[in-house]
């Protein structure tokens, strides 16, 4: 499975970015798949993760009520909606997909996952 993230890039503090994940090369739309991201120095950590039917999702407290995660299963695509940017959440962004049946709360880890995308930046500045 090959996972190709596009969409992030430079946006003002208040401003919005979507960022998509496309997978190739097998079928991820029974598993759950997330996002995750790593700023400069520290270490990577869990942005939101969605179940396999998208009728579950786990974020993070440091984005809950501004970044919601979707996915497409006909398209084998999850999304990253991000509003309200703040130049904290700055860092590269992953998406990555596991082959597991895994309840939502496992899929938090990053240890979860089999399947991990190249990562796109996301500035915000202030």
């Amino acid at each position: 499975v090959q996972l190709q993230a596009s969409g992030g890039g430079l946006v003002q503090a208040g401003g919005s970015l979507r960022l998509s994940c496309a997978a190739s090369g097998g079928t991820v739309s029974r598993y759950c798949m997330g996002w995750f991201r790593q700023a400069p120095g520290k270490e990577r950590e869990i942005v939101a993760a969605i179940s396999w039917s998208g009728g579950t999702s786990y974020s993070a407290d440091s984005v809950k009520g501004r970044f919601t995660v979707s996915r497409d299963n006909a398209k084998n695509t999850v999304y990253l909606q991000m509003n309200s940017l703040k130049p904290e959440d700055t860092a590269v962004y992953y998406c990555a997909a596991t082959t597991r049946n895994l309840i939502i709360g496992v899929c938090r880890r990053d240890g979860s996952y089999d399947y991990w995308g190249q990562g796109t930046q996301v500035t915000v500045s202030s």
